[in-house]
């Protein structure tokens, strides 16, 4: 008798189990969809920025822009890997009757993303800061530049970044402290208040001079790519932003979704950009995805306005 009651027990046990499993699915299937879609936008945007890794690290001669893309990507790549962990945990107790341990492990990977997050944004305006430097005082960049400004400056916006997103985790995620809210308005601050301001008054500056001077004189793919990368930023990228600042006042789980399903295409769009770019200037472009990005990426003009031949070294 006890081995029966166990067994219905177990029958029974399973049959809720269904009942709450499908009631759940049920009433998640817009996050369960938005979710779904995420996921497949970062696969590609994997494979995208991994060949980018690949040919920036490996088979193209890199100068001082190209330390700040191929920066760019790293952070890019691990912004999509740790979204896809992210959504593929959350979204676990909607497709399953039981709580998995790995539950405990999402405060860090919403820091993760935050971090990486964060370091598109910082890099993007290093980009745009350097550049607009070098159009209206070329002779100092030609001549005066430092020679590792792009690893000193991409290791202080990495850090800078690690220290942001280690706060928030160890005082709001972990710890739940009163200070919670000045962490996370200084976050708020700095990404929306003073980096992205700064983005765009130089591209808008850059902009500007180019447009009275000649393109002739300046590599046009370069500043290009630019243009383009930013207003991605601008149009995918700057709402999450956006919906960190108004967790503030009121948070909504599914427009943190959307937010971060545009702030994935972001970070999936630029090798396409990159490619674009690189394939535009001839009726029928045959070149390889290489030549493409060679195009851009080794424009000799660049290295000209710098004043400094391309180099081997990885920026940190």
């Amino acid at each position: 008798v006890p081995g029966g009651q166990i067994s219905s027990g177990r029958v029974l046990a399973r049959r809720l189990c269904k009942i709450s499993r499908a009631s759940l699915t049920a009433k998640h299937i817009p996050e369960i969809i938005t979710g779904g879609i995420m996921l497949l936008i970062c696969l590609c945007g994997l494979v995208g920025n991994g060949a980018i890794l690949w040919l920036l690290g490996f088979r193209i001669r890199r100068n001082p822009f190209t330390a700040y893309l191929l920066n760019l990507a790293v952070a890019d790549t691990c912004f999509l890997l740790c979204t896809s962990a992210f959504l593929v945990i959350y979204h676990m107790p909607m497709l399953s009757c039981f709580q998995p341990e790995l539950l405990r492990v999402l405060p860090l990977f919403h820091s993760m993303v935050l971090l990486t997050y964060s370091t598109s944004l910082y890099l993007l305006t290093a980009i745009s800061v350097e550049r607009c430097v070098g159009v209206l005082w070329p002779f100092w960049c030609r001549c005066y530049r430092p020679k590792f400004l792009s690893a000193i400056a991409c290791s202080l916006l990495w850090t800078l970044a690690c220290v942001l997103a280690g706060l928030v985790y160890f005082v709001c995620d972990l710890g739940h402290s009163e200070h919670c809210w000045t962490v996370l308005g200084t976050l708020c601050f700095l990404n929306f208040c003073f980096f992205t301001p700064f983005m765009v008054l130089s591209n808008v500056i850059l902009f500007i001079k180019l447009k009275r001077s000649s393109w002739q004189h300046h590599p046009a793919r370069l500043y290009t790519v630019i243009f383009l990368t930013v207003f991605s930023f601008l149009l995918f990228g700057i709402p999450l932003s956006v919906q960190i600042f108004l967790n503030f006042f009121v948070y909504i789980n599914f427009v943190f979704e959307i937010c971060l399903l545009l702030a994935s295409v972001n970070s999936s769009i630029n090798p396409v950009i990159y490619v674009l770019v690189g394939s535009c200037g001839r009726s029928r472009f045959r070149g390889s995805v290489k030549v493409a990005l060679q195009r851009v990426f080794e424009d000799r003009a660049d290295s000209q306005e710098v004043g400094e031949t391309p180099v081997m070294g990885i920026a940190a």
